[in-house]
């Protein structure tokens, strides 16, 4: 089952304001006081935001920024390589600066003549109901740092790469920013927590870690893979599946690992009619009936 809380770094606020984003021992940055420091200022100042504040803008170091370069560079090859035309469309028409780490109301600029989806900071993880939820009003909760310039092209956690390059070129397309809005219509029906967790496997499967056959050639599509320089290079090598929502929102898997099982559409349009058509019908009674399902 799909467990967020893993990927996040906890943020806690001491009783005099003090900010702290609580990093593994195998985080990249652990030992850097610099960098833990940044994290923390730029934790809180998402914490401090309130809808309607204008987004807060963090002045990012040449190093990150020298980061934000490198990776650009790196996954521009691999999205002419490996992404979904749909992708590499909507990625040329948002048209992400590569030079400098955007700020959110860059990315927001971007986006909202193209979809009318906007971005909010996070100090990183966002509960599920909240952060799905928000997608009915075309809103993303983005983080803002910036991984640790030790590992340019790894994080163990979703960074500003992670949720602008790759969520970012993704709602960039109408078509995903349809399917996003609807997952936010569904979360407003769901009342259990069984049938928040269903959901938010099935997006794992497919809005993060969906590829799609395209001119006989496995294509993804998947935020997850967009933005990871090493998966994208070997998600070709995972068992593929074709669509079930069933198995998507069932199946149990590492979420530290490359995903050794994907599911594969056959197009876009069955993207749209699969898995938009089943977040468009989901309810609180879905689990169950998935469970059936399996034993008859």
């Amino acid at each position: 089952m799909f467990t967020e809380a893993q990927l996040y770094s906890p943020v806690t606020r001491t009783g005099d304001g003090d900010v702290m984003v609580h990093l593994s021992d195998e985080h990249p940055g652990v030992r850097d006081p610099e960098y833990r420091a940044r994290r923390n200022a730029i934790a809180a100042k998402a914490l401090d935001y309130r809808p309607g504040d204008p987004l807060p803008r963090i002045d990012y170091t040449d190093q990150e920024q020298q980061v934000w370069r490198i990776v650009c560079a790196e996954l521009r090859v691999k999205h002419d390589k490996y992404a979904c035309c749909e992708v590499r469309d909507a990625g040329a028409m948002l048209n992400l600066p590569t030079d400098h780490i955007p700020q959110l109301d860059e990315v927001c600029t971007g986006l909202a003549p193209l979809t009318g989806f906007g971005y909010a900071p996070a100090a990183g993880l966002v509960p599920l109901r909240q952060f799905f939820g928000s997608f009915a009003d075309r809103i993303f909760h983005s983080t803002q740092y910036i991984r640790h310039h030790s590992a340019p092209l790894y994080t163990p956690e979703p960074d500003a790469v992670h949720e602008i390059i790759g969520h970012g070129t993704q709602i960039a397309s109408r078509r995903f920013a349809d399917i996003y809005e609807t997952v936010g219509a569904a979360v407003a029906r769901l009342e259990t927590d069984r049938a928040l967790k269903f959901l938010a496997d099935v997006f794992w499967f497919s809005m993060e870690f969906g590829v799609v056959r395209e001119h006989d050639e496995i294509r993804c599509y998947g935020a997850g893979l967009l933005s990871s320089y090493g998966e994208i290079e070997e998600f070709r090598h995972a068992r593929l599946r074709p669509l079930n929502v069933v198995e998507m929102g069932t199946a149990e898997y590492d979420i530290t690992r490359y995903q050794p099982v994907l599911y594969c559409a056959r197009s876009i349009s069955e993207i749209e009619d699969v898995i938009g058509g089943f977040f468009a019908e989901m309810d609180d009674e879905t689990p169950d009936r998935a469970v059936r399902s399996t034993h008859n």
